[in-house]
């Protein structure tokens, strides 16, 4: 079962140079930390990935490789099928969001911990 993102999540752009640490924009929380929505695409929730290496990017004729700083238009897909908040799918680990440059940002590490019974 997929592990819903929380707010500390590892994600990765397809053209970016480092990874990024995700906010969630929610107060609805896992384990303590607030989880993320399919609507949390701003770069208060997705922060710049290092460099972009991206072609398309027009920062890129500058001549030297630009900040990868993701513009994502459209929601994360699919998010998921068992989770909302306020009527909004949760975001988890198997959702992927592409970026107006052509990146497709991805969850390496979802933040979410398992709860066991001990």
């Amino acid at each position: 079962m997929p592990n819903l993102v929380c707010t500390g999540a590892t994600l990765q752009c397809s053209f970016g140079a480092m990874p990024a640490t995700f906010a969630a924009s929610g107060i609805q929380t896992s384990a303590g930390s607030p989880v993320g929505v399919v609507t949390d695409v701003t770069t208060a929730n997705v922060p710049p990935f290092g460099i972009c290496m991206s072609p398309s990017n027009p920062a890129a004729s500058s001549g030297s490789p630009p900040p990868c700083v993701p513009v994502l238009l459209a929601p994360w897909l699919p998010g998921s099928a068992r989770v909302t908040i306020s009527g909004i799918n949760a975001l988890d680990d198997s959702c992927q969001c592409t970026c107006t440059w052509g990146g497709v940002v991805t969850v390496s590490a979802a933040g979410q911990t398992a709860a066991s019974d001990q």
